[in-house]
């Protein structure tokens, strides 16, 4: 991977190991697992964000369910088929294991294009917002798509992308559970994951 794919999707964060880590695959004989971390916002609630790491990191590490920890990383995303349905997954992807940063336990930053439409909506409590859907390049000509979500302003702002625009985006990962109204008319808990948008601008080439 070139130093500027690994620039265009860049991870940091601090948070409690909130599951136990679970085999996920293998590749070329090195190991994966799956977990998550539960990350706390400003307003005191958490994030539960998903990650998956490679067994070599975890040599020498504490990663018993309470354990505070940092790490580096990507936000990818898979194409995981459910019940006959194709899936988009979200997981961050650890890199390097660092230390805790309290002070800024969720930052993320993507340089990627528009590949859908803006969805411009107001909540009913008048709020404004954005609905984006943005394709980051990686290495072997492969994408993440990652849904993001902007507000005031910067909603506005959003509303007049077009899909293939460049657009760089700062903020954080949020972890947002919803019902799902399954077909048989049972409701089901989901949880849906984005980045919730501080700064965003359209790059000049």
């Amino acid at each position: 991977m070139s130093y500027e794919q690994m620039q265009n999707n860049k991870v940091c964060l601090t948070g409690k190991i909130a599951s136990t880590p679970e085999f996920s695959h293998e590749i070329m004989g090195e190991g994966f697992y799956d977990l998550s971390i539960s990350v706390k916002r400003l307003s005191g609630q958490e994030d539960i964000i998903p990650l998956t790491i490679s067994e070599r990191l975890m040599e020498d590490e504490n990663f018993e369910i309470g354990t505070l920890i940092g790490l580096i990383g990507q936000f990818r995303s898979y194409n995981k088929l459910v019940e006959g349905r194709s899936k988009l997954v979200l997981r961050v992807f650890v890199r390097e294991l660092v230390e805790p940063d309290e002070d800024e336990p969720n930052t993320i930053e993507i340089d990627g294009f528009v590949c859908k439409q803006p969805i411009y909506r107001t909540t009913p409590f008048n709020r404004e917002i954005s609905d984006m859907l943005i394709a980051v390049n990686r290495a072997y000509n492969k994408s993440d798509y990652i849904p993001a979500i902007a507000w005031g302003r910067n909603a506005r702002y959003a509303k007049g992308f077009s899909i293939g625009d460049r657009v760089h985006i700062v903020g954080r990962i949020q972890s947002r559970t919803y019902q799902k109204q399954l077909e048989d008319g049972e409701t089901e808990e989901r949880t849906a994951y984005e980045v919730s948008i501080s700064k965003l601008d359209l790059p000049q080439d």
